[in-house]
């Protein structure tokens, strides 16, 4: 999206004149301590101002470097359908109303409408959710998911700089921007503080006739706190979360943080781990649950839907003999075919595997498996249906363990 890095306008730390009460009253006692050769005071002062520069500084890089790694990840030319050919143009030349073509594992670089067959994507960039998408003929797709599935054709709607994508840089780009609120009254109290400094350091002079009586006031009243406590506690403070998984756009948030009260608990990736595995294995035919695990996955091995490598996951789990399928056939958004040790085998959708609308099993499962977030995948064997494996995102071993560890006075939801 943009052409060089920073952007233009882009900052991460106060500005220098926002800062200059703190640093004055530093920079005067660090050259009054030297004019009355107290070195050692010298020497603290010169560490302390030092040591909350360079906090500042590695803070900035690492907030530089998380934006510029989200900003490479942006696509930056698509495939739009010209006259007689497929042009890779630049992404700022394509307009809403061109066709694009979205090729399998690519970003979706705009926003649009899709258009022909149905598509398969991976939204977890954007949602969290790991679970894939399907998106029929006419529904909308959003830049910055990937493509799971086949090449499709999108119709763009918005222009480079109005799509999703962009719009996130752009959240995040205004939000490392922002310097928190603590630090900014930091500030205007410094400034005050400098006036209040300067006088009694002055009044001290007059008073003694001596200009070393002004340095010990100076020395004192450097600001310690102000120099060193708002970059220590939120870099520590940026540092712990990132630890533990959770990414803060802002110093701000993390410190609003401190007076929440309640926490809502989305469910993908913040208390399940965030990867689809294979929950239960259902047959409906003559074989064995292993036997329709083992051949589905079988299958499943030359398929690049995200679903197929939870169900080749959970064989390998399991110690099954997998055997190399031949005949493959895939559609996207519906399922894919093949021939696996003399069986015809088809995974994928109901209606691709060929079970009815009135099927009991196949009701009872789907509707259980839907009312605890999960999906089916059926399987099919010699043109008869043959069971159905549900896939969920199982909760996190210690998801329990940390919500009753919650602060007291906290609510959670």
């Amino acid at each position: 999206m943009w052409a060089s890095w920073p952007p233009p306008g882009w900052s991460s730390t106060p500005s220098a004149t926002a800062r200059l009460g703190v640093d004055l009253i530093a920079l005067l006692a660090l050259c009054g301590a030297l004019v009355v050769h107290e070195e050692l005071a010298g020497a603290v002062i010169a560490v302390m101002l030092a040591t909350g520069r360079a906090l500042e500084a590695w803070a900035a890089g690492r907030a530089s470097r998380e934006l510029r790694a989200l900003a490479e990840r942006a696509p930056r030319q698509a495939h739009r359908h010209g006259a007689d050919e497929l042009q890779t143009v630049p992404l700022e030349t394509v307009a809403p109303g061109d066709l694009i073509m979205v090729r399998p594992g690519e970003v979706v670089p705009l926003d649009g409408l899709m258009v022909g067959a149905a598509a398969v994507t991976d939204e977890s960039a954007l949602t969290g959710e790991p679970v894939p998408v399907e998106h029929p003929t006419g529904n909308a797709v959003r830049s910055g998911v990937v493509n799971s599935g086949g090449p499709f054709d999108l119709r763009v709607t918005t222009s480079a700089a109005e799509s999703t994508h962009a719009g996130i840089l752009r959240l995040v780009e205004e939000a490392t921007a922002s310097t928190p609120p603590f630090v900014r009254l930091a500030d205007r109290f410094a400034a005050w503080f400098l006036a209040a400094t300067l006088i009694v350091a002055e009044v001290a002079c007059a008073v003694s006739g001596e200009l070393s009586r002004a340095v010990p006031v100076l020395v004192v009243a450097t600001p310690c706190p102000l120099i060193l406590a708002a970059p220590v506690a939120f870099v520590s403070g940026l540092s712990r979360t990132a630890q533990r998984g959770v990414v803060v756009k802002g110093g701000g948030v993390l410190e609003r943080l401190a007076r929440c009260r309640t926490l809502l608990f989305d469910k993908t990736g913040t208390i399940t781990t965030g990867r689809l595995t294979v929950s239960a294995v259902v047959p409906a035919a003559s074989l064995s649950t292993d036997e329709t695990l083992r051949l589905a996955a079988s299958l499943d091995q030359v398929s690049p839907h995200v679903l197929a490598g939870a169900v080749v996951q959970a064989a390998i789990q399991r110690d099954l003999p997998l055997t190399f399928p031949s005949g493959v056939y895939e559609v996207p958004g519906r399922g894919v075919r093949g021939r696996v040790d003399r069986h015809d085998v088809t995974v994928g959708r109901a209606d691709w595997v060929g079970v009815t609308p009135g099927a009991d099993w196949a009701r009872r499962v789907r509707r259980r498996a839907g009312s605890e977030g999960a999906l089916t995948v059926f399987i099919g064997v010699d043109g008869i249906p043959a069971g159905l494996i549900v896939l969920d995102d199982p909760i996190r071993p210690d998801a329990g363990r940390s919500i009753r560890a919650h602060d007291e006075g906290v609510s959670t939801g």
